[in-house]
């Protein structure tokens, strides 16, 4: 998929750190042009640097929450001054959500649905026009927690949901309208970024999946226009099959996977 991508001109969310940053890095390798957004502008830069050094065919970066509704208008707009057009929209970004029993808090779900669903709608379709003349590919990264319910994480879980629905009905409609652009779903399982060990290690049994990896994969799921993505591949597929031919079972090993004294309530 290497030879695929190369000057192919690719937006990827998220970028500034965890598979997102790593995702920059293996897209710069294949010699593609990259558009990096993110909240940090002094880690985008750094990122930028290095996509550089690694070989990119050009590589710059608009800075700026999710959270703010204008935001990825902005960003799709300097995909089409820059290059004129865009192959690929990687969507990876998320909001912060804590780890924990869910504290009624409304206005934290809101925003979280603004940032980790609602934004992956505007982004997708500001671009669409762009995709539908390159026959380009949307890449959605997602988590089993879009698939399976697990505790500590449910409005996290919502925006996961609400993407899976959102996505899987406009590749239907795409399909059926005969609109050639590809949608990619990756459902991740545990993967060692520094946010995820952070919010979860004290709490979760598992070994997480190496991230450089995981990004490798997503790219390459992307490029061969798969449908969805499983990873790590056992792991995601047992859960997700275990969910529909035994729930209750999933359910209470989902539950006795946790520490949860370790929890600070």
């Amino acid at each position: 998929s290497a030879e695929m991508l190369r000057g192919k001109r690719v937006i990827v969310t998220g970028a500034s750190s965890g598979i997102g940053e790593q995702m920059a890095y293996h897209l710069a390798r294949m010699e593609t042009h990259l558009l990096l957004t993110a909240r940090t502008e002094a880690k985008l830069q750094k990122v930028v640097e290095r996509c550089l050094e690694l070989g990119a065919a050009s590589a710059h970066y608009i800075s700026g929450s999710m959270e703010d509704p204008s935001l990825p208008e902005v960003v799709v707009r300097e995909a089409e001054n820059t290059w004129g057009g865009l192959d690929m929209l990687i969507l990876n970004h998320i909001g912060y959500s804590s780890f924990n029993y869910f504290d009624g808090d409304v206005g934290q779900v809101r925003r979280l649905m603004e940032t980790n669903f609602l934004s992956y709608v505007a982004m997708t379709t500001a671009a669409l026009p762009m995709l539908k003349e390159s026959g380009g590919s949307i890449v959605v990264v997602s988590s089993t927690a879009g698939k399976i319910g697990s505790p500590f994480i449910a409005p996290y879980s919502a925006t996961k949901f609400a993407l899976d629905g959102f996505f899987s009905s406009l590749r239907h409609e795409f399909i059926m309208d005969k609109v050639n652009v590809s949608i990619t779903l990756c459902i991740l399982g545990y993967i060692n970024t520094e946010s995820a060990v952070r919010a979860v290690s004290h709490v979760i049994r598992d070994k997480p999946a190496p991230k450089e990896e995981c990004a490798l994969e997503i790219i390459k799921a992307g490029a061969l226009r798969q449908r969805e993505l499983h990873y790590p591949p056992w792991v995601v597929s047992t859960a997700v099959l275990l969910r529909d031919i035994a729930p209750e079972f999933l359910d209470s090993s989902i539950r006795n996977s946790y520490h949860v004294e370790n929890l600070k309530k």
